[in-house]
């Protein structure tokens, strides 16, 4: 079998190497924020969550929150930064693009979250259909993804942005698609 960027043979040495990634800042937040708004108790699934700061975030906006990674190190570091059983999200070590989604704590979620992970994707249709079957009816997916072409030419790594299709591709099928920018990334607030 090849590996792929999509599995966890690929994040699973660079989390537990200690390989971190772009932190959440205060302007991200606050356009999810803005259109996510307050959990009141709503399910909340934080796909590819890595050391889970976006996860409890949504916790703390008042969502029942579930994060997910295909790495274990991650899931753990995640696990580790939390308040204590109880008191944060729920944490699962599981393969969005082949894991038993039933053996997620809830069958459907009013807010799916996927940062900087979409990119990553070998098969975004497939993906995209995982995510389309477990989002609720009136949910939103909110996707953060780097956009191909915006990071300086002499920046030390490949360009990680999605392309122009890849981006079609993402929003196609959805009834509502919001968008706003971020130095390179992009953020997405899809609805059905």
């Amino acid at each position: 079998m090849t590996e792929t960027t999509s599995t966890a043979a690929y994040w699973e040495p660079l989390w537990a190497e200690g390989r971190r990634y772009r932190q959440l800042d205060d302007a991200e937040t606050r356009l999810l924020d803005e259109h996510l708004g307050p959990g009141r108790g709503r399910a909340a699934l934080d796909v590819g969550s890595g050391d889970g700061a976006l996860a409890r975030h949504l916790h703390d906006l008042g969502y029942r929150t579930t994060g997910i990674d295909c790495s274990a190190s991650a899931i753990a570091l995640a696990a580790s930064r939390s308040s204590g059983p109880g008191r944060g999200p729920a944490w699962r070590c599981l393969d969005i693009t082949t894991g038993d989604l039933t053996a997620l704590p809830e069958p459907a979620y009013a807010v799916i979250t996927c940062r900087l992970v979409y990119r990553w994707m070998d098969d975004k249709p497939a993906f995209l259909n995982r995510v389309r079957r477990l989002l609720a009816p009136g949910g939103t997916f909110w996707v953060v993804t780097e956009v191909s072409g915006r990071r300086r030419h002499d920046h030390r790594l490949q360009d990680p942005g999605i392309t122009f299709s890849e981006a079609e591709t993402l929003a196609a099928g959805w009834s509502r698609v919001h968008t706003a920018d971020l130095d390179v990334l992009r953020c997405y607030a899809l609805r059905p």
